[in-house]
């Protein structure tokens, strides 16, 4: 990486807090850390560390506590003091998350799904009525073919496994033409063989399209297998920031203690395997669209 390049993403002196019915209740901490382009970072820490609400604030979903926080992606100040910038909703076109959740309509065919991830960037009486262009529709084709569920394109979402409807959420951002992909918690909900799936595309993604992954964990084994870096909460202080080869047993006891064993999972829930994608199309082109993805 080059020492010169602009961060993917900076967080300084992050706070949130919560004002619930039994007082309040402190999400994030003063958190500060930067991630370059093309790292795979895992966000690590037991239920209640304050993950999701980072996650959310990486994209706007959250403002942060009035105060010194800020939040830049790509260079651009996406927040700052609690206040969302105005151009905020055109940043995050380069900016794809997706949930434990899939967030897909189940009434819908998957094409349709995944090309909301250019609605932000079609009139909105294309996007109110499904008009979109053959551009549109083509490019969102070869994503789905590059992934393996082109055969499912006009099939209702409902109808998919879960490891299915993960992966189209990830088309979605890909068709979204996404730099930075947060992912929060995106296989908990998963059998292992729809894990190792939707983990392989996501690397895939990162070593063919250099894609920033930030994705947030629940098992240690994966961000072992899957990620270079990690960052660790705990009660919404950071306080862990290095290389995932450290993360022993002994390690997260020592930061976690009992809630350890939560994140520390023996019997592994997946194997990394190499990537079964032959290789992802360039979003940025034209047609005749992707010829790399249509020879695979």
């Amino acid at each position: 990486m080059q020492g010169s390049e602009t961060p993917a993403v900076v967080v300084h002196a992050a706070a949130k807090t919560f004002h619930t019915e039994g007082g309040p209740r402190r999400a994030l901490a003063s958190v500060s850390f930067s991630v370059q382009p093309g790292e795979r970072v895992a966000l690590l820490g037991a239920s209640g560390s304050g993950k999701s609400t980072l996650l959310r604030a990486l994209c706007g979903l959250e403002t942060l506590d009035p105060g010194q926080g800020r939040v830049e992606v790509h260079g651009q100040c996406l927040q700052q003091g609690g206040r969302l910038d105005p151009q905020v909703r055109r940043m995050r076109h380069g900016i794809g998350i997706i949930f434990q959740q899939f967030n897909l309509a189940g009434r819908l065919p998957l094409l349709t799904n995944v090309l909301t991830g250019v609605a932000a960037q079609t009139p909105l009486w294309r996007s109110l009525t499904g008009r979109f262009t053959l551009e549109d529709r083509a490019r969102a084709l070869d994503v789905l073919q590059a992934i393996g569920l082109a055969d499912q394109a006009f099939q209702r979402s409902s109808t998919l496994s879960g490891g299915q409807q993960q992966r189209a959420a990830v088309a979605r951002c890909l068709v979204q033409g996404a730099r930075l992909l947060l992912a929060d918690e995106p296989v908990a909900s998963l059998d292992p063989e729809s894990t190792r799936r939707v983990m392989d595309l996501l690397l895939e993604l990162n070593q063919t399209r250099r894609m920033t992954l930030l994705i947030s964990l629940h098992h240690v084994a994966l961000a072992r297998r899957y990620c270079e870096r990690v960052i660790a909460l705990r009660q919404g202080e950071l306080v862990f920031d290095g290389p995932t080869s450290v993360l022993t047993p002994g390690f997260l006891r020592d930061l976690y203690g009992t809630a350890a064993d939560e994140l520390i999972d023996e019997e592994s829930p997946t194997q990394v395997s190499p990537p079964a994608i032959p290789g992802l199309p360039s979003l940025g082109a034209k047609p005749d669209l992707f010829p790399e993805a249509r020879a695979a």
